[in-house]
């Protein structure tokens, strides 16, 4: 059959099993026009029916269009009835939980998720409004449920969504079961066949519950100035209220941005990470004479904190800077515990920092694979003991026993219980940030991002660089650890000294994005009587060091 003639038949398979009537006139005005000789249309609609969206560790995350290669009703039905077919085909029954951003189409989805766990036999809880993503988490943890979903796409663009599922105890999902999940989602026939009922219940308490064990991470502190945004999520209102039961009752949201909005319209990217995403938090900070702001991704389950600089302005810190902050502030905590041997961890592409301060506070440090579904089981397999994990994407675990990923809101809290401590002894997040880069040395850390929209381009690029890399990066030579076939990853070590800074270098494919991602280290210590100007010395040399292996890893890597 010709591939033209195969698209539209597969089209038309899928049109007959199709839910929602506004998807079914979009892809049918799309079939039309490819029939009709349109080349645009033939090429969307082959991209359309191309397959169904990966189902990987993240669940799915699609564009919001009509089709089995999309996000929408139809797919969402499909995915759950897999889902539910293996939960049974392990033996496994009772509550699965169910929650949704403001993201478009979020709260029908979560809809059609409960609908057809309810006629698979599951007991379903679904909370009542929009609610991050740690509010799920914990959920679903709290409840002991088998399963939970959130409908969300958490940072993409708006043109975007998602489904999220959390495995029994609310851990993040891993492989294989991921892979179990998509093959028992290939069997399931056409939306239309698979079975929906309603029956499932709110559960009411679940911010409640969340937020009364937020607040005691605060410690009982108060007495700060916050400027806030919650990028046009539904992190607002259960940041204030948190903030302002732990004390901090001093809290500013940018005014433009506090509300859900899925087209997130005062920003490119809703995603702290991104150049200019800040930068309405950081001038209200400002002109507010705040002292600390704090930005949280849309579905809240990440954290950007923001400090004022010497010079009279604002900056935010990198997601390694706070992750070393929050780990010495939470291993400070855990000392006073009697009987406590506490476990942190970071990611291969973070910095190493956290090692130093581990080893400073005579506690157990871990690096893991990227992720929080690998953060979650450091150590031992399980996380046994974990107090504190972290990945350099601003992710901040701050509460494992309850909330078992990342966790933008408790990071907030606790991120303004330190700042607020620091304040009463006469001090500040970046002064205490020059403390411990005195004590374990100035880890300047960078990353370069090359978009590679073909995957087999992106594919090439890794297996040339297996084949011929490099032997020396600024000045010292380096070794290369190959993590294939555990993981596509390739890190570049060199020992190296003060003068070569002990480069570091590791390279991936994003497991999201359509790019190859490298993240680069560079490592001075603070040396002389003056620590002040030791300091500054180390920070220049880093950073100069950094500048010449960004230089260099490009040549590398085309970027």
């Amino acid at each position: 059959m010709p591939r033209d003639q195969r698209v539209r038949e597969t089209a038309r398979e899928w049109l007959a099993g199709e839910v929602d009537e506004t998807d079914r006139a979009e892809l049918t005005e799309l079939t039309r026009r490819a029939e009709a000789g349109d080349a645009d249309a033939a090429a969307e609609l082959a991209d359309r029916v191309a397959g169904p969206p990966a189902f990987g560790t993240a669940g799915i995350r699609a564009p919001l269009r009509a089709g089995p290669n999309g996000m929408n009703r139809a797919v969402v039905i499909r995915t759950t009835a897999g889902l539910a077919g293996w939960l049974r085909g392990r033996g496994t029954a009772g509550t699965v939980v169910i929650g949704h951003d403001a993201r478009h189409g979020s709260h029908r989805f979560a809809v059609d998720t409960a609908e057809v766990l309810c006629a698979a036999g599951f007991d379903v809880r679904l909370l009542p409004e929009p609610l991050p993503t740690p509010v799920l988490a914990r959920a679903t943890r709290a409840l002991e449920a088998v399963a939970g979903v959130q409908l969300t796409a958490s940072h993409n663009p708006p043109t975007d969504n998602g489904y999220k599922v959390y495995l029994a105890g609310g851990d993040p999902l891993v492989a294989p079961y991921d892979a179990e999940i998509e093959h028992a989602i290939s069997e399931v026939g056409a939306a239309a066949t698979v079975p929906r009922e309603r029956g499932w219940r709110h559960y009411e308490r679940a911010l409640p519950e969340y937020l009364e064990r937020v607040v005691e991470l605060a410690g009982g502190a108060g007495g700060l100035r916050v400027a806030a945004t919650a990028l046009h999520g539904v992190g607002a209102a259960p940041l204030e209220r948190a903030l302002r039961t732990a004390g901090f009752t001093d809290t500013h949201f940018v005014t433009a941005q506090r509300e859900p909005d899925p087209d997130f319209p005062t920003v490119e990217f809703p995603n702290p990470e991104e150049p200019g995403a800040t930068d309405a938090v950081l001038e209200l900070a400002r002109d507010i004479d705040a002292d600390l702001a704090v930005a949280l991704d849309p579905d809240a389950d990440r954290c950007a904190l923001g400090v004022p600089t010497s010079e009279g302005g604002w900056r935010m810190l990198r997601g390694d800077e706070t992750g070393v902050l929050l780990g010495d502030h939470v291993l400070a905590a855990t000392e006073r515990k009697a009987g406590a041997d506490p476990l942190v961890a970071t990611t291969i592409v973070s910095s190493s920092m956290l090692e130093s301060v581990a080893h400073a506070h005579g506690a157990r440090y871990d690096e893991t694979l990227t992720g929080f579904k690998w953060l979650m089981r450091a150590g031992d397999g399980s996380g046994g003991g974990l107090v504190y994990a972290y990945e350099e994407a601003l992710g901040h675990c701050v509460d494992p026993d309850h909330v078992r990923d990342k966790d933008g809101i408790a990071t907030a809290v606790v991120a303004c219980g330190l700042a607020a401590t620091l304040a009463r002894a006469g001090t500040t997040l970046s002064e205490r940030l020059a403390e411990l880069e005195i004590e374990h040395g100035v880890h300047e850390t960078g990353q370069i991002t090359v978009r590679m929209t073909d995957p087999q381009v992106m594919a090439d690029t890794m297996r040339l660089l297996r084949r011929n890399p490099p032997t020396e990066l600024v000045g010292t030579p380096v070794e290369t650890r190959d993590l294939l076939p555990e993981a596509d990853v390739l890190i570049l070590r060199g020992a190296g000294d003060e003068e070569t800074g002990k480069p570091r270098v590791v390279v991936r494919p994003s497991g999201t994005e359509p790019k190859l991602k490298c993240y680069l280290q560079t490592i001075v210590h603070v040396e002389g009587p003056d620590e002040v100007s030791g300091l500054t010395t180390a920070r220049e040399r880093a950073r100069e060091l950094l500048a010449e292996l960004t230089s260099e890893v490009r040549s590398l890597v085309g970027g």
